[in-house]
């Protein structure tokens, strides 16, 4: 009986660490490798909402501009503003979060006519 607890307990300690081992270099390595631009649409619009708030506390917009090119690597602010008018179309983010895109988008010369009146209902922040 104590040969067959022996047997059993390291079974289950070498499964784990078998587990463990494939799950860390097979699974977990694949989305290491991935970039910002292969997320799902919505942790796009989450992480371009962040840097859309980074900028409404520093006011720098080559820093905003920087980290939008990690997520869209070709026109950034061109991609920002078709996002921000989609979220505008399809109401997918909170008001104070379209205030914080446009805001930024006009910074970056980005403002559309749809855009407008998110701009001067909610002013400059």
């Amino acid at each position: 009986m104590p040969r067959l607890m022996a047997s059993l307990v390291l079974g289950l300690l070498l499964g784990m660490l078998a587990g463990l081992v494939f799950g860390w270099t097979h699974i977990a390595g694949d989305a290491r490798s991935r970039s910002l631009g292969e997320l799902a649409a919505s942790y796009r619009d989450q992480y371009s909402v962040m840097i859309a708030a980074g900028y409404a506390v520093e006011r720098d917009t080559a820093a905003a501009l920087e980290r939008l090119s990690r997520l869209h690597a070709d026109d950034a602010a061109r991609r920002l503003r078709d996002a921000t008018e989609r979220i505008i179309r399809t109401s997918s983010r909170g008001l104070d979060d379209i205030a914080l895109l446009v805001q930024l988008a006009d910074a970056l010369g980005q403002l559309s006519p749809n855009m407008q009146p998110f701009l001067s209902s909610h002013g400059e922040r």
